[in-house]
């Protein structure tokens, strides 16, 4: 089988095809790397590709195959973004601070999908420290969209977005924040999840904020989306904030029809700012869940609109507090001229971090100093169970809400890096899934002048079940999901 065949694959198909023995994960794997060595010069969506790691694993996994000893995942190329340990691989959360950074162990979702048998090609570009939505804040480098080269991917997990897009692995591991796995999903049209908090552990993550942080899949399909889920979910001692909880096998959700299902759609999520082309693609896709058979209805949350306040108030804190770690001493940069170790501290966070980051942690510190504490942070925490207390009452009433993913399609480059508050904007139909903890996924939802518009979907705590019932009904009446860039 040729090298061009087997690019594009899903990990349902490369399964099939692996299994059969029509094609080795050696094959796989080799073609995946000539496809990196093709094109990432031009979407720059790794920042480390572990080639002799990865034909050494794809060879194992084939004597895993030839054996019986093989799962869903066995052989399947993946990448992983780069604020995931991984043990022996560099991990830098695209930042100088931890350019020289290689950990002695393997985050437990890197672990988890090593145990599988997939096969790890390399580690995904990202927005310094998962801070940004564009992947231009990037110490390294900017990711570029598949689908128009002069335009941005999304992010933070812009990386893993692209290179699913691009064809450069046939899955990718990414962290949600406030949006970080969704929103680059929709710009680069894949589907992307994000998780129940606590569901998938967070050990071995790099922190930003610890109580929005969730480590989700980036995916060609809905399909694949439950696949990688059902590796990477499940308790972990090892996390304190880890869910107790046996997850279901996810895949027997993906269910052709939406009989019964209840679904609303909060009329607050249609912001001014929304491109036009964006709901009206929305719009109708909404109406394809009403012939699938959804009863689809509009409802309200009002406290949505807070949401944006109360993310950048929470999340530069938790920022603030994590980023303290990095003086220079225990790991990581350190300014090598300095008068004493006060100056070496101050030269070490001033060389080693970039400007969105240091941005995020005077916004932070701020908001925790004296006399602030309580009219910011406990204020934010407030409004928070506020919204999380509207999603419990509105998942009374609906199985699911309906939802843009992005007000916008993917932007030029360059085109908000003058202006931090344009870009934070990018989040603000995905922040409050993080503020309330509930899962979301989005999915391809159409086409707006050659770019790719995201349909996210919402369910109450737990619910991923019926998020892929919502995602997967829907994928399979359309064909959005089929179209990929031109590169």
């Amino acid at each position: 089988m040729n090298s061009s065949d087997v690019l594009g694959l899903s990990v349902q198909a490369a399964k099939t095809l692996l299994d059969r023995g029509e094609v080795s994960s050696y094959e796989l794997t080799r073609a995946v790397l000539d496809r990196i060595r093709e094109v990432d010069g031009r979407v720059n969506a790794f920042v480390t590709v572990t080639e002799d790691e990865a034909m050494a694993q794809a060879l194992s996994a084939d004597r895993r195959i030839a054996d019986g000893d093989n799962g869903p995942l066995t052989g399947v190329p993946m990448q992983i973004k780069d604020n995931m340990c991984t043990r022996g691989v560099p991990t830098t959360c695209a930042s100088h601070m931890l350019q020289d950074f290689i950990p002695p162990y393997d985050a437990t979702v890197v672990a988890r999908l090593q145990l599988e048998g997939a096969v790890l090609v390399g580690k995904g570009n990202m927005d310094e420290f998962a801070m940004g939505s564009s992947t231009e804040n990037s110490a390294l480098f900017p990711t570029r969209n598949p689908w128009d080269l002069d335009r941005v991917p999304g992010g933070s997990s812009g990386g893993p977005a692209a290179a699913v897009a691009a064809d450069e692995c046939v899955f990718s591991l990414g962290s949600d924040t406030g949006g970080s796995i969704r929103q680059p999903a929709a710009l680069c049209g894949v589907v992307g999840l994000k998780p129940t908090y606590g569901l998938v552990s967070r050990y071995g993550l790099i922190a930003f904020a610890s109580s929005l942080d969730q480590i989700g899949p980036l995916t060609k399909n809905v399909t694949d989306s439950a696949l990688v889920l059902n590796a990477i979910a499940g308790h972990d001692r090892n996390d304190s904030t880890s869910i107790r909880y046996d997850p279901p096998d996810y895949s027997r959700a993906l269910l052709p029809d939406l009989k019964g299902l209840r679904i609303g759609v909060p009329k607050e999520y249609f912001v001014e700012g929304l491109e036009p082309g964006v709901e009206e693609a929305v719009r109708t896709a909404i109406g394809v869940l009403e012939e699938l058979g959804a009863k689809v209805e509009e409802t309200s949350l009002p406290n949505t609109e807070h949401a944006l306040a109360v993310y950048y108030i929470i999340a530069p804190s938790e920022a603030s507090a994590n980023l303290a770690r990095y003086d220079g001493v225990k790991y990581g940069y350190s300014a090598a001229e300095a008068d004493g170790m006060w100056d070496a501290l101050d030269k070490t966070r001033q060389d080693g971090f970039g400007p969105e980051v240091k941005r995020r942690i005077m916004l932070g510190t701020y908001a925790l100093s004296t006399g602030y504490y309580d009219a910011y942070y406990l204020k934010a925490q407030k409004v928070r169970t506020l919204i999380a207390l509207e999603f419990r009452d509105a998942f009374q009433r609906f199985d699911a809400l309906v939802t843009p993913t992005s007000p916008s399609v993917a932007f030029k480059l360059g085109e908000k890096t003058a202006d931090p508050v344009q870009m934070y904007l990018n989040d603000i139909l995905t922040m409050p899934a993080n503020i309330a903890g509930i899962p979301a996924i989005s999915v391809p939802g159409g086409i707006v002048e050659g770019l790719p518009v995201g349909l996210q979907f919402l369910g109450p705590p737990l619910g991923e079940e019926t998020l892929f019932r919502a995602a997967y009904a829907y994928e399979q009446a359309t064909e959005w999901h089929r179209m990929r860039p031109d590169l």
